[in-house]
């Protein structure tokens, strides 16, 4: 049987602005790759991410530059040797995943999970803003057991982490700041941080510019987001980090993200996983490698004005498992 690949370009809305240290956006872009194969058909999404070179047209480029393989039978293991870690190959590796479980009649959760998958609890995220307007987010959320709270803003910093911390008491907090503290006031928020009783910090300062973390104390853990990839990355972590985010699109695909995690917690690391702003397809598979993650942050679908359809399905902040009309 001959396998066809082909691939699409999407967007979907944002609910309003997502805005973090760097940017913001009003619509997700991301790309759908299909496998299909004897009447069956796998599907996969990534999203181009601009903070790393990636386009939606360079994504395409490179999934269009494998497509002699793919269409010729090629499998996962090949593919991790045929593009390098990041978009595109998540899109072709979700893709194959979900095909081998519709032509095999087994679902992935039984080759992903070690015990059986349940609803996973998720964080959700507030847009970086002024204090005032990200302690209304806060409030509006406040039932959320796991709040994800973007910051790296410049001098308002401790004061959006007051507010929010005010506005929703009895949620536990992670603060993302995305690159964007400096080595002049992190010692000042990490302080704050602890005081205020924040969970974790993810990536406070920039990848390649943080050596001083193996430096100074940590009063709430550390969590590497931009400084990690892959599973090659771990090493250069050691004494920086203690978690690491691992996202199926830096990691280029479930395939790679598992070596991740399960690399990771060899070498003592927390592990979260993470999401860049997708549909429900983009978080599917990595609801099952989120199983026993410490934190979960697959809340991309709530923070859109659309999803795809099926979708998963979000009570609050549980998410289910993805049912097989969906991936997997």
């Amino acid at each position: 049987m001959r396998r066809v690949l082909s691939v699409a370009a999407e967007r979907f809305p944002i609910a309003g602005t997502f805005t973090i240290s760097r940017s913001s956006k009003t619509e997700a872009e991301v790309v759908c790759c299909s496998m299909a194969e004897g009447g069956l058909t796998g599907r996969g999404e990534c999203v181009p991410y601009r903070h790393y070179g990636e386009t939606i047209d360079s994504v395409l480029g490179q999934i269009e530059s494998v497509r002699s393989e793919m269409e010729r039978g090629a499998g996962r293991d090949r593919l991790l040797s045929l593009l390098p870690a990041g978009a595109a190959r998540n899109a072709v590796d979700c893709a194959l995943w979900d095909l081998e479980a519709k032509t095999t009649g087994t679902n992935a959760a039984s080759r992903v999970c070690a015990f059986r998958p349940t609803a996973i609890v998720t964080a959700y995220t507030l847009s970086l803003g002024t204090p005032e307007a990200m302690a209304a987010q806060a409030k509006e959320n406040a039932g959320r057991p796991l709040l994800k709270v973007k910051i790296g803003g410049g001098g308002d910093d401790i004061a959006r982490i007051r507010a929010v911390v005010a506005a929703a008491p009895e949620s536990r907090i992670i603060l993302d700041a995305n690159e964007g503290w400096t080595q002049d006031n992190i010692r000042m928020n990490f302080a704050a941080a602890a005081e205020l009783g924040v969970a974790l910090i993810e990536q406070p300062l920039p990848a390649g510019g943080d050596a001083i973390l193996a430096e100074i104390a940590h009063p709430v853990p550390i969590c590497a987001d931009e400084s990690v990839h892959t599973a090659a990355d771990l090493p250069k972590l050691k004494g920086r980090y203690d978690a690491v985010n691992i996202k199926l699109d830096k990691a280029g695909g479930l395939t790679a993200a598992i070596e991740l995690r399960d690399a990771a917690r060899a070498a003592g690391f927390q592990v979260m996983v993470g999401c860049m702003v997708g549909t429900s397809l983009a978080m599917a598979p990595a609801v099952l490698l989120a199983q026993d993650a410490d934190f979960v942050d697959l809340d991309g679908p709530l923070l859109l004005a659309r999803d795809r359809s099926p979708a998963l399905v979000y009570t609050g902040s549980v998410v289910s498992l993805p049912a097989a009309a969906l991936w997997g």
